[in-house]
């Protein structure tokens, strides 16, 4: 079968097509004829050896996959890597057969990035009516469906976008507010502007002074949830700063809830049926072929991509 394979960490160009064997059966897992693979940061991180966790090459990218099983069921399903591929392995226990009235592109886009947004915001930050939350990168896979999920749960929601277009699109999603996140300046008096104070939640996922203004722009009592750092500017929480202002800063980081029984299952549930309602509109963005997977890398890096970036695996 076709896969994408890389040999060595390095820029999109080490993603390379080969040839390599299929699969092989594994008691508790699925092999899913792959349909689409969808793309994340976590993939580039991976290319980059900049992952969470150690990485051995050669290796497959690819946590998330739509397809079939062998008796024809429509599935997606969370896995540990080799997603860009045309069959993969996952496990039962994060593989969710999809509902007639859910579409591919939809339920992809709702397997890691939407059980992310789903769990930064109910299980995390356990977000509530009266409460303001700022959303970055709110044009995104992630930051899409939080905007439209936090507004779901009676908060203010203060968004930042790249781009005039991105800023029309996340306040068609319900956005009360748009800052311009092409610009750090003034970021922290930007979001104080925005809310008319601070604001009582904010997820993180750039790093650096992005980090930084976010953190001096939570309440007293805030919490902030960090899920990523695609700066690569990590920066270490100020324990002062968080003990003055009774401040917390979370991590985040969805495979910790796989092995925790129904948590995933209860909230597929919830995004399947909200997807179905009308009431959660996966953005769907571009779909790339397999032998363009550094072009999708390399879109979505740059950030000129919206909402759900996906990789079609079938020939």
């Amino acid at each position: 079968m076709r896969a994408i394979v890389i040999a060595r960490p390095g820029g999109p160009e080490v993603l390379q097509v080969q040839e390599v064997p299929a699969p092989a059966p594994i008691a508790g897992h699925h092999v899913v004829k792959v349909s689409r693979a969808g793309v994340n940061y976590a993939d580039i991180h991976l290319r980059e050896n900049g992952y969470l966790t150690p990485v051995e090459y050669p290796v497959t990218p690819g946590n998330e996959v739509m397809g079939t099983l062998a008796d024809g069921r429509r599935v997606v399903a969370l896995s540990r890597g080799g997603g860009y591929a045309e069959q993969a392995l996952a496990h039962r226990a994060v593989t969710w057969e999809v509902p007639d009235e859910i579409s591919d592109e939809q339920a992809v886009a709702l397997a890691l990035q939407g059980q992310s947004a789903w769990h930064l915001l109910h299980t995390v930050l356990q977000l509530g009516k009266g409460d303001s939350i700022l959303i970055p990168a709110a044009a995104g896979g992630v930051g899409s469906l939080a905007v439209q999920l936090a507004k779901a749960a009676g908060a203010r929601v203060i968004a930042m976008a790249g781009s005039p277009e991105k800023a029309d699109l996340v306040r068609s999603l319900g956005a009360d507010a748009v800052l311009d996140s092409s610009t750090h300046q003034d970021l922290t008096a930007r979001i104080l502007d925005a809310n008319e104070g601070p604001v009582t939640r904010a997820l993180e996922m750039t790093g650096g002074e992005v980090f930084d203004a976010t953190l001096a722009a939570l309440a007293p009592r805030g919490h902030m949830a960090v899920y990523g750092c695609v700066s690569g500017d990590q920066r270490e929480a100020p324990v002062a700063q968080l003990m003055q202002a009774s401040k917390t800063v979370s991590g985040f980081w969805l495979p910790n809830l796989y092995g925790v029984r129904y948590a995933l299952r209860d909230s597929m549930k919830a995004l399947f049926e909200a997807t179905a309602r009308g009431d959660l509109r996966p953005v769907i963005g571009p779909c790339y072929a397999l032998s363009n997977a550094a072009q999708a890398h390399s879109d979505l890096g740059s950030r000129k991509t919206t909402g759900k970036v996906t990789i079609k695996t079938t020939r």
